[in-house]
């Protein structure tokens, strides 16, 4: 009688790869991403004011970095976003968190938040950005607020779907032991829910930078999308596709961050 197979082989959808092979492959992925970009534009397939060379990028990011753009170096628009972004950020996960926990436990509670946020989270932030303006002029008040905005969404309805999705036998074992309501939030709640609530930050932080550029269309005179928008006023497409790759690239270093954080404190995700 042959043994059952193991678990692993039954499981069709299991192709999981070693880290260093997955780290292989996505490093071999981008030599060759950068290879095809440097073929198209050494062939002059493509005009450089359409799509300069990876070198012309390289040496703008230089230049950048020490002569500047629009009376700003390259540090001082990173950090004039990093600040608006990540101020942004830490403002929605203080308070999208709590909210999300309440929607999720209290129906009353729900029933007044959720209409509201269901109303304006598929608005993109380019509508509601003019009312903003006049209500808080243009500093960066209004840029944090317009990034807070687009941030609090994904985190406060993920953490209301986490709570959600808590074991209700966990919760009511824990009361009949006689846990209080902040111990069962603190222990069983916050716990269960930690998954959801670490990928509503990374989807928010995401929206984040998506909408810094729409912030920093108005009044600004540093920051990284307001260098994009800036250089395409000048035909400068290697100012534009630097602030591109230096957006990515922090957006892609934070992911990864979350990544490592989501390893270290949810190690059971995505475990039977």
């Amino acid at each position: 009688m042959k043994p059952p197979a193991s678990p692993k082989l039954m499981d069709p959808l299991n192709t999981r790869l070693s880290r260093r092979t997955t780290l292989i492959i996505s490093v071999a992925t981008m030599v060759l991403l950068i290879a095809l970009w440097w073929l198209v534009t050494a062939r002059g397939w493509v005009r450089p004011l359409f799509l300069p060379s990876p070198g012309t990028v390289a040496s703008k990011f230089r230049e950048l970095n020490t002569d500047g753009f629009a009376d700003a170096t390259l540090v001082e628009h990173c950090r004039a976003s990093l600040f608006r972004v990540f101020s942004a950020f830490g403002l929605a996960c203080l308070t999208a968190i709590p909210i999300g926990i309440l929607m999720a436990i209290n129906d009353p509670f729900k029933g007044v938040l959720d209409p509201i946020i269901e109303f304006y989270r598929p608005l993109p932030p380019l509508a509601y950005l003019p009312l903003i303006i006049i209500w808080l002029g243009i500093d960066d008040v209004a840029k944090i607020v317009l990034i807070y905005l687009a941030v609090f969404a994904p985190i406060c309805l993920s953490t209301r779907a986490g709570v959600r999705a808590v074991p209700r036998e966990m919760i009511l074992a824990a009361s009949t032991l006689g846990a209080s309501r902040l111990q069962i939030i603190r222990h069983i709640i916050l716990p269960g829910a930690l998954p959801e609530i670490l990928t509503g930050m990374r989807v928010g932080i995401g929206f984040g930078w998506t909408t810094l550029v729409a912030a920093e269309m108005v009044a600004a005179t540093a920051g990284l999308g307001f260098m994009v928008l800036n250089a395409k006023d000048f035909l400068a497409t290697d100012v534009v596709i630097t602030g591109i790759l230096i957006i990515g690239a922090i957006a892609y270093a934070f992911d990864m961050l979350m990544r490592f954080a989501e390893q270290r404190l949810v190690p059971w995700k995505g475990q039977d």
